[in-house]
C-alpha cells in the first residue's frame, strides 16, 4: 500500500450502501480503503487498529449508533456521516463532520463531500486532527441508555440501572447495577439530559430517584441521600429542595 494514500473505512450495516460507497472511491488512486464494516463495534476495533484518515459512517445501525461510536473512539479520523435520516444533520455538523451525506445521494454530492475532505488533509499535515462534541443539539433530547468502554470491552448501560453520577475531575464515575464506570464528560451535560427522575442533589453527585430510600437529617441544615443499596450520598442545600419538590 502506499504510505502517501489517503486511508478510508466504510462502516455501514448495508451492504448496498458500502458497495456504493467503494464504487464512487474507485476512480481515485490516491485513496486506500483499508476496512469495511457493518457495525460500531468492528467500526470502532478497525479505526483503533488502522487510524484512518477518513471514515464514511451511517448513523441508526444496530446495536451501536454512529455517534455513539465516535464517543469510544480513540483515535479521531475526519467524518463523513451517510444516513437515511435527515434529521441528525445539525448534531452530525456539531460533532465536526466534514459533511453529511442523506442517502439516496449521486455521485456528484458524494464527489463534492470527499472534496471537503481532501483539501483539508491536503492544506494540513495533520490528519487526525478532529474533536467531537458529543453534547445533544437539542436541550430537550433525553439519554435513554449510556455507552462507555471498560478494560477494552464496551458497555451499554440502560438508564434505569444508574443508581447515581458522581464527579471525578474532568470524569464522571457512573455507578449502576453492573458496576462503575469512567465517562469523560461534565456533570451538566448529564443534569441536563437524563431523564427527570434524576436530581442533582449536591456539585459532585446526581442521583436516581428510584434508588433513594430516605433523605435523613444527620445534623442541622444536613441531609444526606440513603439509597436503597445502603449507600450515602451528600444533599446540598438545593439539592434538598429540589428534592422534597420532586418527592411532593
Amino acid at each position: 500500500m502506499n504510505k502517501s494514500s489517503i486511508q478510508v473505512i466504510i462502516i455501514d450495516d448495508e451492504k448496498l450502501a458500502r458497495d456504493l460507497i467503494k464504487s464512487f472511491l474507485q476512480p481515485y488512486e490516491n485513496i486506500a480503503i483499508v476496512a469495511e464494516c457493518e457495525n460500531g463495534f468492528e467500526g470502532i476495533k478497525s479505526i483503533n487498529e488502522h487510524k484512518p484518515d477518513l471514515v464514511f459512517l451511517d448513523i441508526q445501525m444496530p446495536k451501536l449508533s454512529g455517534f455513539e461510536m465516535l464517543e469510544l473512539l480513540e483515535t479521531h479520523p475526519k467524518i463523513i456521516f451517510t444516513t437515511a435520516f435527515d434529521q441528525y444533520a445539525l448534531k452530525a455538523f456539531e460533532v465536526n463532520a466534514i459533511d453529511y451525506l442523506l442517502k439516496p445521494f449521486s455521485k456528484d454530492r458524494f464527489k463534492d463531500a470527499l472534496n471537503k475532505v481532501l483539501d483539508k488533509i491536503n492544506s494540513s499535515e495533520v490528519t487526525h486532527d478532529s474533536n467531537y462534541n458529543l453534547s445533544p443539539i437539542n436541550p430537550d433530547e433525553k439519554l435513554s441508555r449510556i455507552v462507555v468502554k471498560k478494560n477494552n470491552k464496551i458497555v451499554i448501560i440502560p438508564i434505569d440501572e444508574i443508581k447515581y453520577l458522581e464527579a471525578q475531575d474532568d470524569y464522571v464515575n457512573i455507578i449502576s447495577s453492573e458496576g462503575s464506570f469512567l465517562k469523560q464528560n461534565r456533570m451538566k451535560y448529564y443534569e441536563e439530559h437524563l431523564p427527570d427522575t434524576f436530581i442533582r442533589i449536591h456539585r459532585s453527585y446526581i442521583a436516581n430517584l428510584n434508588e433513594i430510600k430516605e433523605i435523613p437529617l444527620v445534623e442541622k441544615d444536613n441531609h444526606i441521600a440513603l439509597l436503597k443499596t445502603g449507600e450515602k450520598l451528600p444533599v446540598s442545600k438545593n439539592g434538598y429542595k429540589k428534592l422534597k419538590e420532586m418527592i411532593r
